[in-house]
């Protein structure tokens, strides 16, 4: 799993931050465990569930309205690590209006593509290689910052949070 999600005291999705964090903070009394994995971590004289997801007891006032930064692994997350052209598992990331034909690094202009597709796609547009976009590109919805933080490997347990939100 990715690590823990970490909600203010309000129930508002704040971060995604490593299992090491997550166990610091409960112990600091800094926030308490909402969810819990499989797994346990254990020292000499005590053992701690691992947190999947944490509230803060003291709400943290966030002044910026988050933008998600275009990369590959935000991009695999928004299409489900999924080949926007034939389904199949994504290795690569296709830009739909090619760089060379002045195509922008842009959450509408990029998608995940395994390597045949983009290949045969090449510095052409979808139509001009005979390939179909399952669906338009857009930037991520609401928490799409997620998936810059954790990939497409989300905890199932985190969507009862996020689409609460």
């Amino acid at each position: 799993m990715p690590g823990a999600l970490i909600l203010n005291a309000t129930y508002e999705p704040l971060s995604v931050v490593s299992s090491r964090r997550a166990v610091v903070l409960v112990i600091r009394g800094k926030a308490i465990v909402l969810e819990r994995q499989d797994e346990e971590w254990a020292s000499e004289s005590i053992s701690f569930a691992v947190p999947s997801v944490i509230k803060l007891t003291q709400f943290v006032k966030v002044p910026y309205q988050r933008t998600v930064p275009v990369t590959r692994r935000a991009v695999f997350g928004r299409d489900g690590h999924m080949c926007q052209y034939c389904r199949g598992p994504a290795e690569s990331i296709d830009h739909v209006i090619p760089k060379s034909r002045g195509g922008q690094n842009t959450w509408d202009n990029v998608v995940a593509a395994c390597r045949r597709c983009n290949v045969r796609k090449g510095s052409r547009l979808p139509s001009e290689a005979n390939l179909t976009l399952l669906k338009r590109p857009e930037p991520p919805k609401q928490y799409g910052w997620i998936y810059a933080s954790a990939g497409y490997r989300l905890d199932p347990v985190w969507n009862r949070y996020l689409l609460a939100g």
